[in-house]
């Protein structure tokens, strides 16, 4: 029913090759591979990895190694910001994210996860203008591949950097609405995480009945929000000033009723763990350590 994998961004310092051996060796179906390009990347943490260069393809030899190891691709990955007040940056953004879409119709890759992005000094309503204009035809390309875009539903904003309005449009149920009335096509959907539901103060389980039919990729994140930081700093703080990314299991989503809800809504799909839990990074062992202790706790929920 669900298909366990993670996202291989938190296993940057490996090639595909040791990504699908580590994922088979533990018990995952799957992996949403990364596919950064190897310029103009983006500096921030977890970005700009490589898993998949979709400007030096070879579909042959990762068919070659998603059959050796016996794990699939559950998605390709790259959350840049397609809505760059820069123009030339969001134009290449956009022309990356095409290229993906067409690496993954040559891979047989379901869905293409990324951020519509945003300009964060704009409006929702402006930033809906601009979604206006450039998103058309990235969906294009979709439609004509037969790929899905699963849209992650992290507002990008945590600090300074992101300041006032966060760095991707996509945060809300009321502005998802927005952005599939302005562009229905059924190849636009959700990548959603239901961790950045919580440090907005929302329930994190009721989209998934809402949204049951635009839910085109799961990631698993948790997150803990510090109910004594967030009474001293208030909701219009930096968001990192009273919440922290957590492991599945170590924070305040509430798993089992997650799990009810996608089995009640016949989500049949890849979960895919996503690990930016700054507590396990003291060490390089501490990534696989992270890994392995989501995929026990999520283990009640799921058959691996």
């Amino acid at each position: 029913m669900l298909n366990l994998g993670f996202v291989s961004a938190i296993l940057a310092d490996y090639d595909l090759n040791g990504v699908l051996q580590f994922a088979s060796e533990h018990n995952f179906k799957c992996v949403e591979l990364m596919c950064w390009p190897s310029g103009n990347a983006d500096a921030r943490r977890y970005a700009g990895v490589t898993h998949v260069d979709v400007d030096n393809l070879n579909v042959e030899q990762i068919h070659t190694l998603t059959k050796l190891y016996n794990v699939s691709i559950s998605g390709l990955g790259y959350y840049p910001n397609p809505l760059d007040p820069n123009p030339e940056q969001a134009e290449f953004y956009r022309e990356h994210i095409k290229k993906i879409i067409r690496a993954a119709a040559q891979l047989g890759v379901p869905v293409v996860n990324t951020f519509i992005g945003r300009n964060p000094s704009l409006s929702v309503g402006d930033n809906l203008k601009l979604y206006a204009e450039h998103w058309p035809a990235i969906v294009k390309v979709a439609e004509e591949c037969n790929v899905k875009i699963g849209i992650e539903n992290c507002p990008m904003w945590f600090t300074d950097d992101e300041w006032p309005g966060g760095k991707n449009l996509a945060t809300t149920p009321a502005i998802w609405d927005r952005l599939f009335e302005i562009i229905p096509s059924r190849a636009l959907g959700l990548n959603y995480d239901p961790s950045h539901l919580i440090w907005q103060m929302m329930d994190e389980v009721k989209p998934i009945y809402d949204y049951r039919d635009r839910l085109h990729h799961i990631h698993l994140k948790d997150v803990k929000l510090y109910r004594d930081k967030l009474n001293r700093v208030g909701i219009m703080a930096n968001p990192l000033e009273y919440h922290s990314p957590k492991l599945p299991g170590l924070g305040d989503v509430r798993w089992r009723d997650f799990f009810a809800a996608l089995t009640d809504v016949r989500y049949r799909g890849p979960v895919c763990i996503e690990v930016e839990d700054k507590a396990y990074e003291s060490h390089p062992d501490d990534v696989q350590t992270a890994i392995l202790t989501a995929r026990n706790y999520l283990n009640q929920f799921l058959v691996l």
